[in-house]
């Protein structure tokens, strides 16, 4: 999809959050898919009670996409054979247990902590003096993925402490962190996005806690909000054609979508300086309701999951709607 800085304004007001649109019921269209989209359309979309939605969400690591992945696991406890993956080969731990934290896939089922106590045990860092997988590397890139994990899946501890404790240490004066610092001072949203997501899983699962890292995360926050997600703070033009291109799963690499993403998920009413970016959300939909998807992240898989660019993505569509509730239903409320 090649959307220009601009466009996105046209058709905005014809782009409504119902999820009825132009004769399509899409909540029936998202529902009859896989269960790691169908329980968070139940949970967010639909009436389902908590039962229902505990119910849907077990089948994740049974049945479809997370089922498969898990079965895909070799006695090491390996994923294609690498913790990060080489060459852009997405078929390792670290983009495998990334993509079963995105289905939500429950934690404390016997499927899922087995494969991650494999994890535990046997996968290590084999360029970081065999470092436990759970214990990070040295890119707050890959490190906020990986703190992501542990927090996701219970492995928190002395790992987990190292790589807070890293993220603290690294970030820039600007508020966002960058792999390639110390050569590069200025923040890289893709890196920052990572971090974020990390430290918001942690807070998520620890709750109050050392107040560095919320302090750290607002900081973090402020450096995308200035830039409304997506613009140069110094122009207003657009930062990266990317970051307009929502593609699912992301890997380490931001777009629109996924800052909003985050923010909804840190919850509390929206910063006002999101409205751009809503918008661009609302003018991505598609006549009949639905978003498309974008263009894939290089890089080698076991199988997609999501559909071609430009036809329509059960993904982006859960993922946009859930920001719409969120964000339409925050400024709604007294």
């Amino acid at each position: 999809m090649h959307l220009r800085f601009g466009d996105y304004r046209r058709g905005v007001a014809s782009a409504a959050a119902s999820v009825n649109h132009g004769g399509m019921d899409v909540t029936e269209w998202l529902l009859d898919s896989d269960p790691s989209i169908r329980w968070q359309v139940m949970r967010d979309l639909t009436d389902a009670s908590p039962d229902a939605v505990a119910a849907e969400r077990s089948r994740v690591a049974t049945d479809g996409w997370g089922a498969q992945l898990l079965a895909l696991q070799d006695d090491r406890g390996y994923w294609g054979g690498h913790e990060y993956g080489r060459d852009r080969d997405r078929r390792s731990v670290q983009w495998t247990l990334q993509s079963l934290r995105r289905f939500g896939i429950d934690p404390a089922q016997p499927e899922t902590r087995r494969a991650i106590e494999r994890v535990r045990d046997g996968v290590t860092w084999s360029e970081f003096d065999d470092l436990p997988y759970f214990h990070g590397e040295v890119e707050p890139c890959v490190n906020g993925g990986v703190l992501a994990a542990a927090s996701y899946f219970g492995e928190l501890g002395e790992g987990s402490d190292r790589i807070i404790g890293m993220l603290l240490d690294e970030q820039l004066d600007d508020g966002g962190w960058n792999c390639d610092a110390p050569e590069s001072d200025r923040t890289s949203v893709d890196t920052t996005i990572c971090v974020l997501e990390g430290f918001a899983e942690y807070e998520r699962v620890i709750g109050e806690s050392d107040p560095a890292i919320p302090d750290a995360r607002v900081r973090a926050e402020e450096y995308l909000l200035e830039r409304r997600l997506f613009r140069r703070k110094s122009t207003g033009e657009l930062i990266k054609q990317r970051y307009v291109d929502f593609a699912f799963p992301p890997y380490w690499f931001y777009d629109v979508l996924r800052g909003l993403d985050y923010f909804r998920g840190v919850g509390g009413p929206p910063d006002p300086r999101l409205a751009d970016a809503i918008e661009l959300v609302r003018w991505q939909r598609g006549e009949d309701g639905r978003w498309p998807a974008g263009t894939p992240r290089r890089g080698e898989v076991y199988f997609a999951l999501d559909t071609s660019p430009g036809e329509p993505s059960h993904w982006n569509t859960v993922r946009a709607l859930q920001v719409l509730e969120w964000y339409d239903g925050s400024r709604a409320a007294p």
